[in-house]
């Protein structure tokens, strides 16, 4: 899909004043090193069961006059009629111009896009902080809405009475759920669960947000409908004017709600085929989600123009910059760093810098740039050449966190090759951007980490490429390699971003994606990692619902680079010219900085099994015992008590993030899988759980 390139100058950093004490402690701190009433299937107590309803209208959805109500005079309903118009406010929820979210009202007509829309966001309608717009353009590049978001809206008064949690996942399926999520084409139920937002203390008009615990399919038109919906003296909310005008084909004098009245029809069509009552609904509407083009073209372009450059059995050039064969003797025989040259798809190899594109609307290359490499060699691959395993390293940190001594004891009794690379757009040069546009609020500057990021992707397949070719033959080093095969190992957010890897990665087809989740936007509420960010993002702000707006905008940015756009190629229907990969993906419950409930969603993606570790089954994976080939998701269990039900962070006793790797089991874990591909519980009586560790 060609670009729009309506900004393509890179950021220039601003910090004001009141950011200054944030940047300089997240500086000092980033990286995660170690670190209601009982309905029938119609859902209306007013109606009888039957498809027929109260004066709210005739609920079967079959395009007959609805009665006439109080509200206004009787108008005929249209054919069903799929056509959007376009708006920069939705009076649907009148309380709040970008609600219901995301919502095709805010695409326009496109025919060059594989959806045959775009986004169209108006930037005045955008929130803004302390006078700074956001601005809309780099949003408006997506043919759709990212597969990763939920669907948001505000009723006001709205409790949580009744509605599916993640504790219930199948309520949400149920014929009565007040909440519905459907393929609009198929008419099938989406799993998920629902939440009243309350991650900003004091907000007082919050989101109702519907949550899938499935990706979302490419390119899809899917349909929200929320029903049955009580406050706080169980009183169902009544529906808004404009929604009751369509619902009860009322006349109105809103000429946007009349535009609407044939998409309606169809809205209201599909949902009655699906067994939800039109006269109970309270609001529905529809949003289509981006093509997988739109999504993950312009990094897989990268991905095959850069390696492209290089003759067969050849990889990248690079520069040793730094040997040390005197670090910790004890395991490691050379301690070594150097930088990796890369063609540079940016116009610029620092932070805020942004991608640039050819005519052809696609990526291109401007030269080449020099980024950092480290690397460890242990005694054992001195008497045999080791294999290698290529690091990811934690949140806004950097590769030089393989140093840690559970790596450097891991490597040398099982004889790996460790080496990394930073994740640029996400490492610790990146604080300043990040802190600065959460500091100014000008959030569609969140497009450099992203766009850094892809490029961050691409050094990483290209330092692979190094490690088995150029390296391999490196005249001294190269010997202690064995460059038949390479694994992945990457944690915290190297194993969210190893998702995207593992999915692209021409040259590891094992990895392992240790306390792992998706998409950033279920895990950022819930955790203790964004607390600090979200303090500066949240001064200016009063509504919390500006804040889940910015976030829902960032994530269609996210997902060109993070694995809601990618994990579900990593096993099956695998992109072009690229293998099978498995992966072990593994939790640590109670973890306080990457929700288990991302987790979750990441192995549902993957097509992962559940290995039974006797803490727990997972829902909608296939659990098997005691071992299985292939992709495997894993939790282990350090005695925290449950997770909030509500959309903050796990905080009680000790974080156990960083505690998983570190276990026998889970090495003797890593390591088979590595060389076998089979998934092993080695957990005494095969129950993964260590309560002595919980730290309560």
């Amino acid at each position: 899909m060609k670009r729009l390139n309506s900004m393509n100058s890179p950021a220039t950093p601003r910090i004001l004043p009141l950011a200054l004490p944030f940047v300089l402690a997240l500086s000092a701190t980033a990286g995660c090193n170690d670190d209601a009433p009982a309905t029938d299937e119609v859902g209306s107590e007013t109606g009888d069961g039957d498809g027929d309803t109260s004066e709210t209208g005739d609920g079967d959805g079959d395009g007959e006059t609805g009665e006439t109500g109080e509200t206004g005079t009787e108008v005929e309903e249209p054919e069903p009629e799929v056509a959007w118009p376009t708006l920069a406010c939705d009076s649907l929820v009148p309380e709040y111009c970008l609600f219901p979210y995301p919502n095709n009202v805010f695409t326009t007509a496109d025919a060059s896009t594989d959806t045959g829309r775009r986004l169209a966001h108006a930037t005045e309608s955008l929130p803004s902080k302390n006078g700074n717009a956001v601005q809309a353009a780099p949003f408006n590049d997506a043919d759709g809405f990212s597969p990763g978001l939920a669907g948001m809206t505000f009723l006001a008064g709205a409790t949580v009475t009744g509605l599916p949690t993640w504790m219930d996942i199948d309520a949400s399926l149920a014929a009565d759920s007040p909440t519905v999520l459907i393929n609009a084409e198929t008419g099938e139920r989406i799993p998920h669960f629902s939440e009243i937002d309350v991650s900003l203390a004091g907000a007082t008009a919050n989101s109702l947000m519907i949550r899938p615990v499935v990706r979302l399919d490419d390119g899809t038109r899917y349909i929200v409908a929320i029903r049955n919906v009580v406050n706080q003296a169980g009183d169902v909310i009544p529906a808004s004017p404009g929604f009751a005008a369509l619902r009860d084909l009322t006349e109105t004098d809103d000429p946007d709600i009349d535009d609407r009245r044939p998409l309606y029809a169809d809205i209201f069509m599909r949902l009655g085929d699906a067994g939800v009552a039109r006269g109970t609904l309270q609001i529905a509407w529809d949003f289509t989600t981006a093509s997988l083009e739109s999504t993950t073209g312009d990094l897989l372009h990268m991905r095959d123009d850069a390696l492209a450059m290089y003759p067969e059995g050849m990889g990248p050039t690079y520069t040793i910059t730094s040997v040390d064969e005197e670090w910790n003797t004890e395991d490691i025989a050379y301690k070594i760093e150097g930088t990796i040259d890369v063609p540079l798809y940016l116009d610029g190899p620092g932070a805020g810098s942004r991608m640039v594109y050819g005519a052809d609307g696609m990526p291109e290359a401007q030269g080449t740039a020099q980024y950092p490499f480290f690397m460890m060699i242990p005694h054992s691959a001195v008497i045999t050449p080791g294999q290698l395993l290529q690091y990811g390293h934690g949140l806004l940190g950097g590769a030089g966190e393989l140093y840690t001594e559970h790596m450097r004891t891991f490597i040398n009794e099982n004889n790996y090759v460790l080496f990394g690379v930073n994740w640029i757009g996400m490492a610790s040069d990146d604080v300043l951007n990040i802190a600065t546009m959460l500091n100014t609020g000008e959030m569609h500057d969140f497009v450099t980490v992203t766009d850094r990021l892809q490029q961050g992707l691409v050094n990483f397949v290209l330092a692979t490429r190094m490690m088995k070719t150029s390296f391999a033959d490196d005249p001294v080093y190269g010997s202690y390699i064995d460059p038949s095969r390479a694994h992945y190992l990457g944690i915290s957010q190297g194993g969210i971003f190893g998702g995207t890897f593992m999915a692209i990665s021409q040259d590891v087809e094992r990895g392992c994606l240790g306390v792992y989740g998706q998409p950033y936007n279920i895990l950022l509420n819930r955790s203790i990692d964004f607390d600090s960010y979200f303090m500066i993002l949240q001064q200016g702000f009063d509504d919390s619902r500006d804040l889940q707006i910015l976030l829902a905008l960032i994530q269609g940015l996210w997902d060109h680079a993070e694995p809601t756009g990618y994990s579900h190629k990593i096993s099956t229907d695998m992109f072009p010219d690229t293998p099978e990969h498995a992966v072990l993906l593994r939790a640590a419950l109670g973890d306080h900085q990457v929700t288990t409930l991302g987790a979750h969603i990441g192995a549902r993606a993957v097509g992962a099994a559940h290995l039974d570790t006797g803490v727990g089954e997972v829902w909608g994976l296939e659990q098997v015992s005691q071992e299985n080939t292939g992709s495997t998701y894993v939790e282990y269990d350090f005695g925290l008590p449950m997770d909030p039900i509500q959309n903050v962070p796990q905080t009680a006793c000790a974080d156990p993030h960083g505690k998983l790797r570190r276990l026998v089991e889970a090495r003797m874990q890593l390591h088979t899988f590595f060389q076998t591909g089979v998934v092993e519980n080695f957990c005494t009586d095969q129950v993964c759980s260590f309560p002595d560790l919980s730290g309560c």
